[in-house]
C-alpha cells in the first residue's frame, strides 16, 4: 500500500485554496443488472476529485476507492498536468493512471503524454477538451506502446441547477477483441444549493453516473471482451 499512500500524499499537496475539490459517493448497480456475471463488482465507490488552474496551466486528479464486504477492495487514481505558456488553446498534457486491487495486486500502470485542445465559453458554464496522447502501458504482456484519445466536457444549465459532465477515453490494446478499449462515464447532477430556500453554502449535489465501456470491465469469467452499461446513484459535496 505504500505506493497508494505516497500517491495520495502527492495529490493532496496540489490542493490550493482556489482549487475546485469535491467528494462523491456512488452506489453501483452492476451487480443488480448483470447478476452473477458481475458478482465480483463492488457496490460502493468513494471518489475524491480536484481541478486547480494556475498561470502555467492546470492540475487535475481523482482517486477512486471501491468497497466490497465492508473492506477497501481497490484504489485507482489518475493525475494529469497541463502546461501552457502561450495564448493558443493548445496545452502540453502529461498523465499517470494506476492503483492497487486486492484481487489482482495492482492495476496496469499507464503513463501518457501528448497535447490537449481546451475550450470554454465566457462564463465557463460550458467547457470542452480533446486530448491526443502516446500511452505507455508499463505492465502490458504483449505491447506496451499505445495511444489514447480523450474528450472531457462540462455543461451547467437551468441557471446552474443542473450539470452534465464526463469523459470518454478510447485507446489501443491488442490483447482485447478489436484491439480497442472504450471507457466513458457521463454524469448528471442536480445542484441543490441552487434551489429556492436552500442555503448557498450547502454544496450538495445528487445525481447519477453511467459507466459505458467495452473491453474494460472484468466479469467473473476473467475475460474483458464485452460491452457494459452500468449506472450509479450518487451524491457529491463540492468545497
Amino acid at each position: 500500500m505504500k505506493k497508494i499512500f505516497l500517491l495520495i500524499a502527492l495529490l493532496a499537496a496540489t490542493v490550493q485554496i482556489s482549487a475546485q475539490l469535491n467528494v462523491q459517493m456512488h452506489h453501483d448497480f452492476g451487480n443488480d443488472i448483470y447478476g452473477s456475471e458481475l458478482s465480483n463488482r463492488p457496490r460502493w465507490t468513494a471518489t475524491i476529485e480536484n481541478f486547480t488552474a494556475d498561470k502555467w496551466g492546470s492540475t487535475y486528479f481523482f482517486v477512486d476507492g471501491d468497497f466490497a464486504d465492508n473492506t477497501l477492495a481497490s484504489v485507482y487514481a489518475e493525475l494529469a498536468r497541463e502546461l501552457r505558456f502561450w495564448e493558443a488553446p493548445i496545452a502540453i498534457h502529461v498523465e499517470y493512471n494506476g492503483g492497487l486491487a486486492g484481487a489482482t495486486g495492482s492495476y496496469n500502470d499507464a503513463y501518457l503524454a501528448g497535447a490537449a485542445w481546451n475550450w470554454a465559453n465566457k462564463d465557463f458554464s460550458r467547457t470542452f477538451s480533446v486530448q491526443a496522447m502516446y500511452k505507455y502501458l508499463a505492465n502490458h504482456p504483449i505491447n506496451k506502446h499505445s495511444w489514447q484519445l480523450t474528450t472531457v466536457w462540462g455543461i451547467h444549465f437551468a441557471e446552474g441547477l443542473c450539470t452534465f459532465s464526463g469523459y470518454a477515453d478510447l485507446w489501443h490494446d491488442n490483447s482485447v477483441n478489436g484491439s480497442l478499449v472504450l471507457s466513458s462515464e457521463p454524469q448528471f447532477w442536480v445542484n441543490l444549493w441552487k434551489l429556492n430556500g436552500v442555503d448557498d453554502d450547502c454544496k450538495l449535489s445528487v445525481g447519477t453516473e453511467v459507466e459505458i465501456c467495452n473491453n474494460l470491465v472484468w466479469p467473473t469469467d476473467g475475460v474483458n471482451n464485452r460491452f457494459y452499461l452500468i449506472p450509479t446513484l450518487a451524491a457529491k459535496w463540492t468545497f
